[in-house]
């Protein structure tokens, strides 16, 4: 009853009432990233949301545009400054999010959004994690975040989605808050975010997800 008739709404008030409160916060972020990283100030990246349904995700700019000489971008660490890590570790970078929500792209706590090329990768277990819409926090950000590996994430994330509860969700944003105060999770142990996923070496007959 949660999930099917209060959760959106509940989603809705909190993120209008974030924007709201949080608007001196967002102003004063989207200027140091002006500053110090250029435009654009916001980054716009198609994820796939509920159902699979691709939408454009709202973050504050990390990172600059370095290329090497063929005109790649340069890696993650190459390109992440000072004030990008900042933003990082202290979730600031996930501030524009709050309109998605408001737009009905995202939730307040859900799978986190991922790259759009996963979509191919996932085997059906982990595909159910768009039976629910995508949120700024999870289970998994709450249980190591950037350092745990990702058939650890996923297994968060489709035990919630399987387990979604009022409690259960301001549990996790409780957590959430926690988790940021201590920085912990930022990174992987080989990359300033984490690395990419090329699907799962383990098939979901040996794994018990099938």
């Amino acid at each position: 009853m949660y999930e099917r008739h209060f959760k959106r709404l509940q989603d809705f008030i909190c993120a209008l009432l974030a924007a709201i409160v949080l608007s001196p916060v967002m102003l004063i972020t989207a200027v140091i990233v002006k500053v110090k990283l250029g435009s654009p100030v916001i980054f716009t990246q198609d994820r796939p949301g509920l159902n699979g349904k691709i939408f454009k995700i709202y973050k504050f700019r990390t990172m600059t545009e370095a290329k090497d000489k063929n005109g790649n971008s340069l890696p993650d660490a190459m390109r992440m400054t000072k004030v990008g890590k900042f933003l990082r570790s202290t979730s600031l970078d996930e501030l524009p999010e709050v309109f998605n929500i408001i737009k009905g792209d995202m939730s307040v706590v859900g799978p986190r959004p991922l790259l759009v090329q996963y979509l191919v990768r996932y085997n059906s277990f982990q595909m159910r994690r768009h039976e629910v819409r995508p949120g700024i926090t999870g289970l998994a950000q709450v249980h190591g975040r950037n350092a745990i590996s990702w058939e650890e994430k996923f297994d968060w994330d489709i035990k919630y989605v399987e387990d979604i509860t009022f409690l259960g969700d301001w549990k996790i944003i409780f957590q959430t808050i926690m988790t940021v105060l201590k920085k912990e999770g930022i990174s992987s142990e080989t990359s300033e975010t984490m690395e990419e996923f090329f699907g799962s070496e383990v098939s979901e007959t040996m794994d018990g997800k099938g």
